[in-house]
């Protein structure tokens, strides 16, 4: 009986010590690879992260997809980013909820993995590229990246993580 219970404790250890660590609502993110930090919305109904971007443009290099773009953010200059594209996503835009006849429009969005800091924390992480600049938040940070982070979001906190110090 002893081994049995031993056992189970065993498998139990790596379900333990998979305790999300809590974020705010908002909190700073560092891109190293455009070297901006930015403010972000932690937002767990969104499935992926999206950032504020504007000029984006779509071609091929080397035979392979790749996008060019400029952050679409408040004090953004005109630096152009060229990133390779990991896939397309399809956005279904929300419609109204009485409105059933129509069928959902939905956007082509490319994206690409960048690298984030959160914290103390570094992950690689799908990005898809829309203007945000009608929104207060440059970068929305989604459900699979809030995975990566291994991450859980208290609504009612702000700033909760360290700026970024990766």
């Amino acid at each position: 009986m002893k081994s049995v219970l031993a056992l189970v404790s065993l498998l139990a250890l790596p379900v333990m010590a998979a305790e999300p660590t809590l974020y705010g609502r908002y909190e700073y993110i560092r891109l190293p690879e455009i070297g901006e930090t930015l403010q972000a919305k932690m937002d767990t109904g969104a499935l992926t992260a999206s950032l504020s971007a504007k000029d984006i443009q779509t071609f091929t290099r080397d035979g392979e997809d790749w996008v060019r773009f400029r952050l679409a953010t408040k004090d953004a200059g005109n630096k152009v980013y060229e990133h390779k594209v990991a896939r397309i996503s399809k956005i279904k835009s929300r419609a109204d909820e009485g409105d059933e006849a129509e069928e959902p429009q939905s956007a082509k969005r490319p994206v690409v993995e960048l690298e984030m800091c959160l914290g103390n924390v570094k992950r690689t992480v799908e990005v898809n590229l829309t203007d945000r600049s009608s929104f207060n938040y440059p970068l929305l940070i989604g459900a699979k990246a809030l995975r990566e982070f291994g991450a859980a979001v208290n609504p009612a906190r702000r700033y909760t993580a360290d700026k970024p110090d990766c």
